[in-house]
């Protein structure tokens, strides 16, 4: 649900188009060729989940020194409050040297409509985001 508010938010802007993929079906054209990224996970034991690890992983060497400035955001979601999930995030993109361009967002539990309207507002930053 986050994940297409922020598309939403996206595409609420003109000119703003949207390629949806999981982690696992992702590579590394995916994160070069496009203009920015949102990062959505779920949070696992007080880290990301497993699969968008294994996304950076992969890509690693392909990507590294080629996405510097590449707009970002962050959001997920957790089950007992937290922003430990994101912030795993923000450090392996701080480590690609990408750029934050909105505060992460995240829910607890399933996301209320206050939180889906942030994320609709986060999908707009993303969407102006210049490098």
């Amino acid at each position: 649900e986050m994940a297409k508010a922020v598309c939403e938010g996206v595409k609420s802007v003109a000119g703003g188009e949207v390629t949806f993929k999981k982690a696992a079906e992702a590579g590394a054209n995916d994160l070069l060729g496009c203009d920015a990224v949102g990062l959505g996970s779920l949070t696992c034991f007080g880290y990301m989940a497993g699969g968008l690890k294994d996304f950076f992983e992969r890509i690693m060497k392909d990507t590294m020194g080629k996405v510097e400035g590449k707009p970002y955001v962050a959001f997920g979601s957790t089950g007992r409050g937290g922003k430990e999930g994101i912030e795993s995030i923000n450090k392996i993109c701080s480590s690609y040297k990408m750029k934050q361009v909105g505060e992460g967002v995240v829910a607890t539990r399933k996301p209320t409509t206050e939180v889906l309207a942030e994320c609709r507002e986060l999908g707009k930053k993303l969407a102006t985001a210049k490098v």
